[in-house]
């Protein structure tokens, strides 16, 4: 079993495939990493689309003009954020669904059966505290950096870096000439983590549907993400040292 090492002052984080004893803990890690979303879509999101803020502003306007009520000035802000936070769980929960009914149900069957892809773990004070895929398409040449997750207690002590990094390492092991990945996080540590890597966005794409949506009127109302792509070449052999996280 090959291992990778990363130092970060005192402490080591090892990054490792995937043992079947792993599973309970690293299905704990992605599910709780996943739900953190629920918040960051909801709230932290809201300003990242002026198109919602529009819609939900012309709706109070329109409602104060009808009943002339100001406390329906007040009322209205707290059913949208209600009504986003409820509709970003139940999204995000859907998501967690799917994926449990997949790739993080049956681990062994999904990322031991072909070679060109792979489930790692990190581990820290011998502790499972992250987990990360990769996941190669050999027709056009691309790894998918995929189900990244640190546990939030473990973030800033190297351990991202050590998963990013692990997946780069592969996809130039295997001869891929670049690695991609999408988020839908907005939450800055994230998109930072990413470009410590190296990697640089390539698009966004506005009102992307998340799978587990319903697409139903009352998420095309309060659930509204942007979905950020990114892309590192690797063709070159050459993987830059990153910092923390």
């Amino acid at each position: 079993m090959k291992e990778k090492t990363q130092r970060n002052g005192l402490q080591t984080v090892v990054v490792r495939e995937f043992e079947a004893a792993d599973k309970p803990e690293i299905q704990r890690i992605f599910s709780e990493g996943l739900m953190e979303m629920v918040a960051d879509t909801a709230f932290r999101g809201l300003r990242h689309h002026p198109e919602s803020l529009l819609l939900y502003g012309a709706v109070t306007v329109a409602c104060f003009a009808i009943t002339m009520c100001w406390w329906m000035i007040g009322l209205l802000p707290i059913v949208v954020l209600c009504g986003r936070y409820f509709c970003s769980r139940r999204v995000i929960h859907g998501y967690l669904e799917q994926a449990m009914s997949r790739d993080m149900g049956d681990m062994e069957g999904f990322y031991k059966k072909f070679p060109d892809s792979c489930l790692w773990v990190a581990v820290l004070d011998n502790k499972v505290v992250g987990v990360v895929a990769a996941l190669g398409r050999q027709k056009s040449g691309v790894v998918e950096l995929h189900r990244m997750s640190v546990e939030r207690t473990c973030r800033r002590c190297g351990v991202g870096v050590a998963l990013g990094q692990k997946v780069l390492e592969f996809a130039v092991t295997h001869g891929y000439s670049s690695v991609v990945l999408g988020t839908t996080a907005y939450m800055p540590a994230a998109h930072k983590l990413y470009q410590r890597l190296g990697f640089r966005c390539v698009g966004v794409t506005n009102g992307y549907v998340t799978p587990g949506a319903r697409r139903s009127l009352m998420e095309k109302v309060f659930f509204r993400v942007c979905h950020h792509h990114y892309s590192l070449n690797v063709q070159n052999g050459k993987i830059a040292s990153c910092g923390q996280h």
